[in-house]
C-alpha cells in the first residue's frame, strides 16, 4: 500500500517512460510520442502532462519536448531501479526468459516494499544491469551506462561485444535467443548486403543477415 502523498502509479508510469526514452538516444520525447508509447489518447496525456508540471515533476513547452525536472528524473530512476531488479530476480531466480519478465515487472514495480525490493538487490549482488543490459540505477540515483552505440551505426569491421538489447520487442527477443545473439558475445560487423540489404555480422563463429529492426535494436561496446 502507497504511503499517503506518494506519487500514484500513473504518475510513476509517465516518468519513467519519458526518462526511458531519452536513455539511448537524445531527441526529447513530446506529448504525442508519449501518447504512443503509453498507448493513451493524445488529450489524456496532455492533461497528464499539465498535472506533473504543477507537481514539479516535468517542464513542458506547449507543442513541445517533455523533459523532467531534477524530482521528476529522481522519481524516474527510482521507478526504472525498481523495474530493471525485478526483472533480473524473475530471470535469475524463477526461470522467466527475457521476453517475458516486462509485463510482469510493470504490476510488481508498484506494489514491493522498498524493504523487500533492497533485500532482493542484495540477494542478487548489487546487479548493475537487467536482464537486456540496461543499467540498474543505484539505491542513491547514479547511473553507469555502457559505452554503447547502435550496431545499425557501426562501421563495417567494427569489433566489439553486445552490450543492450531493446525489450520492447518479445518476438524480436525470442529470435536473437535462438540465433544466439545475447549479451556479452563477441560481435563484429561484416558489412551491408547490396542494394540495402541486410546487416551481416559475425557474432562468435557464426554469421547472421539482421534486418533493420534488429540491427536497431541492438547496442554495441567496442573491444
Amino acid at each position: 500500500m502507497k504511503k499517503p502523498g506518494a506519487p500514484t502509479s500513473v504518475v510513476e508510469d509517465y516518468v519513467k517512460v519519458i526518462y526511458a526514452h531519452t536513455e539511448w538516444q537524445p531527441v526529447p520525447v513530446t506529448p504525442s510520442v508519449l501518447a504512443a508509447k503509453l498507448g493513451l489518447a493524445a488529450s489524456t496525456v496532455t492533461e497528464m502532462v499539465k498535472k506533473l508540471a504543477v507537481a514539479g515533476l516535468v517542464t513542458h513547452v506547449p507543442y513541445g519536448a517533455v523533459t523532467l525536472t531534477e524530482e521528476g528524473r529522481m522519481l524516474a530512476l527510482r521507478m526504472v531501479r525498481r523495474h530493471r531488479l525485478i526483472e533480473t530476480w524473475l530471470v535469475s531466480s524463477f526461470g522467466y526468459g527475457w521476453d517475458e519478465v516486462h509485463d510482469e515487472a510493470e504490476v510488481l514495480e508498484h506494489s514491493l516494499s522498498d524493504r523487500l525490493l533492497e533485500a532482493i538487490a542484495e540477494q542478487l549482488g548489487q546487479p548493475s544491469r537487467d536482464p537486456h543490459g540496461d543499467p540498474i540505477p543505484s539505491a542513491d540515483g547514479t547511473v553507469q551506462r555502457p559505452d554503447a552505440v547502435l550496431l545499425s551505426e557501426a562501421p563495417d569491421g567494427f569489433e566489439g561485444r553486445i552490450a543492450r538489447i531493446s525489450d520492447s520487442d518479445p518476438m524480436l527477443l525470442r529470435y536473437l535467443t535462438a540465433e544466439a545473439v545475447e549479451l556479452d558475445a563477441p560481435i563484429a560487423v561484416v558489412g551491408r548486403r547490396p542494394f540495402g540489404g541486410a546487416l551481416t555480422v559475425r557474432v562468435g563463429a557464426t554469421e547472421h543477415d539482421l534486418g533493420d529492426a534488429a540491427a536497431a535494436s541492438v547496442w554495441v561496446s567496442p573491444l
